[in-house]
């Protein structure tokens, strides 16, 4: 890798999507499938990049015909992919997702023995973690190992570095042998964050003492249904020494968690919703966006609502990240920052 100067680089899961083309059809009466690409680190560099962010991606593909739509397409998108490893040993990951909105979005992850979660230690040596200003990790990709200890080695020499960590919290409840692993396992990697972004339920997720508070329905595995307290697991995770904690909020917008007890609500963009799925990527990379221009929290979430509003009227993620013109259109035209 050269040592040109990036703006962020994020690290953990690709897939090749397929979304039904039987919008609002249940899922075993699919006809056909649309094939794009995936995975919450992808999502976010592709929507970077879309906004002229420069952006690397660090994961890993399979010696195989998937592994190669994957890289081609970033690669088209001007994602920097010279940091992706191809693992001989294992397969690039598939996703297969319904769509009936507005509330059901079902889907199947196929991510046994998944090249992404075999990025080991040397790969994140050759990533040039320290030739970035942003480091976005992923809950997902700390489910098992080499990945897991990966991404903690990557957070510890962006620490070192100067570079700073953001933490999205990516709760898929079906990638963990134990829904309160995740919890451990993020509350271990967040005194190495700055900032760390989830919905409430992945903040609930991060918090949980008894696996019975997870719900999942219609095979969500995205949006499961978490009880608990919010106010108190949000109080929890801002304990560990980060500085802000992001709530994704959906329609509602967003809320602005900060170490000193304070939260500052953003409001959200109304538009009528084809599909949840990717919006919140969307929204950490219009976010990552208004903090690399130096905006305060407030304006960089509303640039992230924006993003997030245009995924959820679209049927893919990262093929339909809006542009940096697209954004400040669509923000000017709803009322501005």
């Amino acid at each position: 890798m050269t040592n040109t100067k990036y703006d962020v680089i994020t690290f953990g899961r690709s897939s090749i999507d397929l979304y039904s083309q039987d919008i609002g059809s249940a899922f075993k009466d699919i006809k056909g499938f649309d094939a794009f690409v995936g995975g919450s680190p992808l999502n976010i560099a592709v929507g970077c990049a879309r906004l002229g962010i420069k952006t690397s991606l660090l994961t890993a593909v399979g010696n195989d015909k998937v592994g190669e739509f994957i890289v081609n397409f970033l690669n088209q998108e001007g994602v920097n992919t010279q940091c992706i490893p191809i693992k001989n040993s294992a397969r690039s990951s598939a996703v297969v997702l319904g769509i009936e909105p507005p509330d059901k979005f079902p889907l199947v992850f196929y991510r046994d023995n998944a090249a992404d979660s075999q990025v080991d230690i040397d790969d994140v040596d050759k990533a040039n973690i320290p030739g970035h200003r942003i480091l976005l990790i992923n809950g997902t990709a700390m489910n098992r190992e080499p990945s897991r200890s990966a991404t903690f080695y990557a957070a510890e020499i962006a620490n070192h570095n100067e570079v700073e960590v953001v933490l999205d919290l990516d709760f898929r409840a079906d990638q963990w042998h134990d829904y309160r692993a995740y919890g451990i396992t993020m509350r271990a990697v967040l005194p190495k964050v700055k900032i760390a972004i989830g919905t409430e339920e992945e903040i609930l997720a991060a918090t949980m003492v008894n696996t019975s508070q997870v719900t999942i329905k219609h095979q969500q595995i995205s949006a499961p249904e978490i009880s608990g307290d919010i106010n108190e697991s949000i109080k929890r995770l801002l304990a560990t020494g980060i500085e802000t904690l992001i709530v994704k909020r959906g329609k509602d917008g967003a809320s602005i968690c900060r170490k000193d007890g304070s939260m500052q609500n953003v409001p959200g963009f109304p538009v009528e919703v084809l599909n949840i799925l990717g919006a919140g990527d969307a929204f950490a990379s219009g976010f990552l966006y208004g903090v690399l221009q130096g905006w305060d929290m407030y304006k960089a979430c509303r640039m992230g609502n924006a993003s997030g509003a245009h995924v959820v009227t679209q049927k893919g993620c990262a093929n339909f990240m809006p542009t940096l013109e697209e954004s400040l259109a669509f923000i000017e035209k709803n009322g501005g920052f």
